[in-house]
């Protein structure tokens, strides 16, 4: 009877069981595109030997480092791996950008407080040359729109300045990389606007069209200040100082295409 029961009460586990079978064939959709849609541009306030330190045993990591003499690329991060070098990002709406950026490190030592002012290193030529080789390989590869390789500064205006006001944008936009203002256009619009600043909303507005995370107080808060700063040190690095001018609203217009 024992056996009886047994056999029994295996029969119907047995027949609870079902089997999943797997369809191995390999099959593709266009439904899909790249987890990389940005790339951000950083200098690493310290030298090449701290920065390799840093990047590889701190709290901070990059996909790629590019040294200053000579101008060696160390590759660090896998580029399909996450790297923590954005932290509490924004643009275009996406926020921690993390998880959708590749990160390029710059060994430059960024600025020193003097008793005149402040004090910005440049970037050496070696060091140009081979980030453009890199960030065109990193754009092609990964179809990344090239108005998506922006500056720390400019995903984080409110805690970043890197990498800096002496960055080469424009030559970087010369080569494909990057957007750079019509100069003559900028100019005439500037013209046509002879003194007449635009409003707070207005430029709050620009900027948040541009891409960058912009208050919409309609009011020259803290952080407008910031976020202006931050894009005049991209777009009009000879003043940075975050306060609206006419220039400023012109280079919006020319970049974002607005009447």
């Amino acid at each position: 009877m024992k056996l009886l029961l047994s056999l029994t009460f295996f029969l119907l586990l047995t027949s609870c069981v079902t089997t999943t079978r797997y369809d191995s064939r390999y099959l593709t959709t266009n439904n899909h595109d790249s987890r990389i849609q940005f790339v951000i541009v950083h200098y690493t306030s310290a030298s090449l030997e701290r920065s390799l330190q840093l990047l590889t045993h701190g709290e901070v990591s990059s996909h790629y480092l590019v040294g200053d003499s000579p101008a060696t690329i160390y590759k660090l991060v896998d580029e399909n791996d996450r790297a923590w070098h954005a932290g509490e990002s924004e643009w275009e709406g996406r926020t921690w950008l993390n998880s959708s950026s590749i990160g390029i490190e710059i060994v430059n030592p960024g600025y020193t407080d003097s008793p005149t002012g402040r004090v910005w290193y440049p970037y050496n030529e070696d060091q140009v040359q081979a980030l453009i080789v890199l960030l065109k390989d990193v754009i092609k590869r990964n179809h990344i729109d090239p108005r998506h390789v922006l500056g720390h500064s400019d995903i984080a205006p409110l805690r970043k300045l890197d990498p800096g006001p002496l960055f080469p944008w424009k030559r970087l936009a010369r080569e494909g990389i990057g957007i750079w203002p019509d100069e003559a256009l900028v100019a005439r619009q500037q013209a046509m606007m002879i003194d007449e600043i635009p409003s707070p909303a207005w430029f709050q507005q620009q900027l948040a069209r541009l891409g960058y995370a912009t208050p919409q107080t309609g009011e020259w808060d803290v952080a407008s200040h910031h976020v202006l700063a931050a894009f005049q040190m991209h777009y009009r690095p000879e003043r940075f100082d975050g306060e609206p001018d006419v220039e400023s609203a012109a280079i919006l217009k020319v970049l974002n295409k607005s009447e």
